[in-house]
């Protein structure tokens, strides 16, 4: 089989399209969040972080990945801005590229869950012109220079396909966890997979509403409630996204052994553009 190759969709719009630029970007952004942050780097499950433009979300994404150990193998979810493609989509033998350079996917990891979950579907399509996995990039390539992904788009809110891949994606990460350590005990921490629940939160409603709303949505998944999440969302119509992604994650951390999440930080864009009537929301949320 011939390494796909997905080039970058949105460089130079949502993020800088030279190099030097944009790594001197991330890491404003991120060291912004280390000086805030009381603790050090931490080991987490599974994050939450939005991917709109830089200069909207890039504080809210650098005070998130500024938190974390970025492991060797990250699984990105996102949901479908385009329309195009299979419902639940995956790239697993694809290399992608961003001013910083190329990114594989881990295509092992990938073949694994499309096995365990055939709801799943290997389709270049629904990443072609997605955005939402690609922003994530920048910020974990400036820290973890061998990484892989598992990059996954989700264009159904439908539950119990939600709940059914993330019992699938703990199940596959836990065994690969597993093997990994039995090789190489003493780079267990390298071995560790994160889960990436990629996200902006309400849109273009006014700041007081949008604030209000979030926050509900918020509520649920600091209370590692994926189901509750699910069920604001459609009852409280809160425009957010990657709910369902933020469902998928938040099922498998669970039954990957996590027992908090932490709100690191949140904003609008009215925030940036001082326009308060028309906004979207951001949260970054790490959960361990």
């Amino acid at each position: 089989m011939t390494t796909a190759v997905r080039t970058p969709a949105v460089a130079g719009r949502f993020y800088p399209g030279r190099a030097g630029e944009l790594l001197r970007d991330v890491r404003v952004y991120t060291s912004a969040g280390e000086t805030q942050a009381e603790t050090g780097r931490i080991a987490a499950i599974g994050c939450v972080a939005p991917h709109a433009g830089y200069v909207y979300s890039g504080s809210v994404a650098g005070a998130v990945y500024s938190r974390l150990e970025i492991p060797e193998r990250c699984v990105i979810l996102c949901p479908n801005h385009t329309g195009k493609g299979r419902r639940l989509a995956v790239m697993t033998d694809s290399a992608w590229q961003t001013p910083l350079g190329e990114v594989a996917a881990d295509a092992e990891l990938g073949a694994r869950l499309l096995r365990r979950f055939p709801a799943l579907e290997e389709d270049s399509a629904a990443h072609r012109g997605e955005h939402a996995i690609e922003v994530q990039l920048p910020f974990l390539q400036a820290q973890q220079a061998e990484l892989n992904i598992v990059p996954i788009v989700i264009g159904t809110s439908d539950f119990d396909a939600l709940r059914g891949l993330g019992e699938a994606l703990a199940e596959v990460i836990a065994d690969r966890e597993e093997e990994d350590q039995e090789e190489d005990r003493e780079e267990d921490r390298k071995k560790k997979v994160l889960i990436i629940a990629s996200s902006d939160m309400n849109h273009y409603e006014s700041d007081a509403i949008t604030r209000v709303k979030d926050h509900k949505a918020i509520e649920r998944v600091l209370a590692l409630d994926g189901r509750g999440l699910w069920e604001v969302v459609l009852r409280e119509d809160i425009s957010m996204c990657g709910f369902g992604p933020t469902v998928v994650m938040l099922t498998a951390a669970k039954l990957l052994g996590a027992t908090s999440a932490t709100l690191v930080k949140y904003a609008t864009s009215g925030d940036v553009s001082g326009d308060y009537a028309s906004v979207v929301g951001y949260a970054g949320i790490v959960v361990e």
